[in-house]
Parts: C-alpha cells; structure tokens; sequence
C-alpha cells in the first residue's frame, strides 16, 4: 500500500494573504483540517505544515506554513498535493479509495472472480465500483445489499450481484 496518497491539487489562489484553493479529492475540508501537513510528491518529499484550512464553496481554503502572499501562494497553483496516511484516522470498516484500486473482485456465493476494480466514483448517494473484467467495465454500485466484504489488506471484494450484471465476464480466462 502506498504511504502518500493524493489529497487534491491546488486550483488557485485565495486573497492577498497566501490561502490556496485546494479541490479535495478525499472526503472534503474536514478531512484535509485534521491533517497536519501535506507533501509536494508522492514519496513525500516537499512537506509544508498545514496553517489552516476552512471550507469554501465545496473547495478548501489551505494556508500553508511559510506561503505568505498571493505571490508565494502562485508557484503552488496547478500542483497535486498528497497526505501521509499515518497523519489520517479512518473509522473502522473505512479505506482510502486508493487501497480499493486494484482489489481483485469475488462472487461472495460461488468464489467466481470477475475482474478488478478499476475506479471508485461517488455519483450520488453511494460510491460506484468500476470493475475491470475479461468483457469489459462493469459498474457495480458499493451499497450494502451487493458489497459482501471489502478487504483491501488482502486484495479481494466479495459481491452478491444482481442476476445478469456479470454476465459475459469470463473467470479466470475461460469462458463459462
């Protein structure tokens, strides 16, 4: 499992003082204000305390230690930030979407694999799994009636998908 992973990136600045806009691309301001510093790359060189952080229109307003103008703030603009996930508490039964990335996914029932995921997109009131399979992407929706078990530390997701969303999708390369 990767140590930093993404946060957002930097859109603009913010006023005369040094804020950024930050597009959160984790669970929003509340997330980001718990966190006490970000890192400039993905192996977490670049580190900059966190000063402050208020919610803005969907977006984050960040101040970092040692940005203190709109000046300095613009050489952040356009930059991917990212979080060491030692510094993030998650709930228990929560995962960073980053570790469900690449979870090979199971039929609950029958241990029938049928690809990967692939993406995780929250559309509306429940994320979506992207899956990866032999016959192309599947979505599968990551609601309780279909998620059996999410576990990222060993690499699978058991479903109970509904009749017919897998159809066509071959396991282990040979077709049913």
């Amino acid at each position: 499992m990767k140590q930093y992973l993404e946060a957002g990136q930097f859109v603009t600045t913010h006023g005369v003082l040094g804020e950024l806009k930050l597009y959160p691309w984790c669970d929003g301001p509340e997330f980001i204000a718990a966190l006490p510093r970000l890192f400039f790359t993905a192996d977490g060189r670049g580190e900059r305390r966190i000063e402050s952080v208020r919610a803005h229109k969907g977006m984050c307003l960040v101040k970092l230690e040692g940005v203190d103008g709109m000046d300095a703030a613009r050489a952040y603009v356009g930059r991917t930030v990212y979080f060491d996930r030692g510094d993030a508490a998650l709930g228990e039964g929560r995962y960073f979407v980053q570790d469900i990335i690449g979870c090979e996914v199971r039929d609950a029932a029958t241990g029938r694999v049928y690809g990967t995921v692939k993406d995780v997109t929250h559309p509306a009131a429940c994320d979506v799994y992207t899956v990866a399979t032999p016959s192309g992407d599947v979505l599968f929706p990551a609601v309780a009636e279909f998620l059996d078990e999410l576990n990222p530390a060993e690499g699978f997701v058991t479903v109970r998908p509904i009749p017919g969303m897998f159809d066509g999708t071959e396991e282990n390369g040979d077709a049913d």
